[in-house]
């Protein structure tokens, strides 16, 4: 069971690392307004997986899977929001001082909310912890749920650190060279561009179903 345990945490971090719409907004957030506001977003995707983790747990992501109806549907909102954060991007006016704690007219509350409904309201991130965390429980658990209920922690715990990992870097970037700082408004536009292009791929993918 330990190894099983390293191989998870091993296997989550790699996952964890890898590029996607998550990423893109915790480091788009932590260059435009700093680091606070970078890991007040990786808090955000945080707690959106704990949706998938309980949702999962209880069977909802099996129906949501079993569903094409439930998740067409799930997959067409989660497209929309990121299509919709993608055209707030670009529509972004250009700050008076880069470097600020907060962008003008955005809350922290704000940040953290987005940050949630980004990574809670996508069906493939359900249909990862349904796929994924199943084949770390060992067949003769007694309480495969409460099994997958602390993996899902684990996962989550792990991935807090890689998240504001992220954050640290890109504001650490934006704080130390002066031409990324000049030019924080075009990045935002180039990730609301990623945005788009992410919901736009999430909207047109089939998944098979086992």
């Amino acid at each position: 069971m330990t190894d099983n345990l390293i191989l998870f945490v091993a296997a989550g971090l790699l996952l964890n690392l890898t590029p996607g719409p998550d990423v893109v907004y915790i480091v788009t957030n932590a260059l435009k307004s700093g680091f606070r506001a970078g890991a007040v977003a990786a808090l955000g995707i945080v707690a959106g997986c704990f949706v998938h983790i309980l949702g999962a747990a209880i069977g909802l992501s099996a129906l949501i899977a079993a569903s094409a109806t439930l998740f067409t549907v799930l997959k067409y909102l989660g497209a929309a929001y990121l299509i919709y954060l993608g055209f707030r991007m670009l529509m972004s006016a250009r700050p008076a001082a880069l470097g600020a704690t907060e962008a003008p007219g955005r809350t922290l509350g704000q940040v953290f909310w987005r940050g949630f409904a980004t990574n809670a309201l996508n069906p493939k991130v359900a249909l990862f912890f349904l796929a994924f965390v199943p084949q770390f429980i060992a067949p003769e658990a007694d309480n495969k749920i409460l099994a997958f209920i602390l993996l899902g922690l684990v996962f989550n715990f792990n991935s807090v650190f890689v998240n504001v990992g992220y954050a640290a870097a890109a504001a650490s970037l934006a704080a130390r060279a002066a031409p990324v700082r000049s030019a924080m408004h075009w990045i935002e536009r180039g990730a609301g561009v990623l945005f788009i292009g992410f919901g736009i791929r999430l909207a047109t993918a089939s998944f098979a179903k086992a």
